[in-house]
């Protein structure tokens, strides 16, 4: 049984077709699209799978969008599904005050995460940090439950808003530093350490509720330029959301064809 696993984000969709909707199945192939080149797939990217028996989505840029990616599935015989995040799901369940309102990608996120860490045979307390265009810092206790979470801007937006706020302020990205004597290090390293502290934050708020530290996961594309200046251990996943999408896959459709 073939899966098509679909992560539609703010500027672009990124795809993998899977030998079997379940975790742990192999990827069979796998590609990026920009948003304004998603009416290429069905005659370029997708033209050559092998048509799948089901497939799975996560959205967060909007209907529209959402309703393009369908069109070019017309190409198969197959019933587009999309994530709405709900009170519960494979084995999470979810603390916001209105559930459906959480971001899709978040959720998914969070089940990814939620399952790498018991793969690894200790259930405990989870941080999960999503870097991205935006960075979303998430706490889940010991019992699977979604505590909260924060979202603060990325370092792009950042830039912009210093930029945009600032008279003159128009320069190149620098290095984090320690003690940054430019302008442009000083931007860079003001951004990331107000992200690192506010993980921290979470992780202590974790802490203090759970009365244990929790196991701490990041992904999202600009992850692995936080990972220096994290002032605690964390655990890169580059694929969580997919990994997020399999399980959701698994518990929905199990092994039906």
């Amino acid at each position: 049984m073939h899966f098509l696993a679909i992560d539609v984000g703010n500027t672009r969709l990124k795809w993998a077709m899977y030998d079997a909707a379940q975790p742990g199945a192999a990827v069979l192939a796998h590609g990026v699209e920009f948003l304004d080149n998603i009416e290429r797939l069905a005659e370029g990217s997708w033209a050559e799978l092998p048509e799948p028996q089901h497939m799975l989505g996560c959205v967060v840029a909007g209907d529209v969008v959402r309703r393009r990616v369908q069109t070019q599935m017309d190409i198969w015989d197959l019933a587009p599904n999309w994530v709405v995040s709900s009170t519960a799901e494979a084995g999470l369940s979810n603390g916001y005050d209105h559930p459906s309102r959480l971001g899709t990608d978040r959720w998914v996120a969070m089940v990814g995460a939620w399952h790498h860490v018991l793969a690894q045979g200790r259930q405990r307390p989870v941080v999960v940090v999503m870097v991205g265009t935006a960075v979303t810092v998430e706490a889940i206790d010991a019992d699977g439950k979604f505590l909260g979470g924060l979202i603060l801007p990325g370092h792009g937006i950042m830039l912009k808003a210093l930029e945009s706020g600032t008279a003159g302020l128009h320069v190149p990205t620098g290095e984090v530093r320690p003690f940054p004597t430019n302008t442009s290090d000083a931007l860079t390293s003001g951004g990331t350490y107000a992200i690192a502290g506010a993980v921290e934050r979470m992780v202590q708020h974790v802490m203090a509720h759970c009365g244990q530290e929790p196991a701490c996961v990041m992904t999202g594309g600009a992850g692995w330029k936080m990972m220096p200046s994290m002032t605690r251990p964390f655990e890169l996943v580059e694929n969580l959301i997919f990994d997020g999408l399999l399980h959701i896959a698994h518990s929905r459709f199990g092994t039906k064809g």
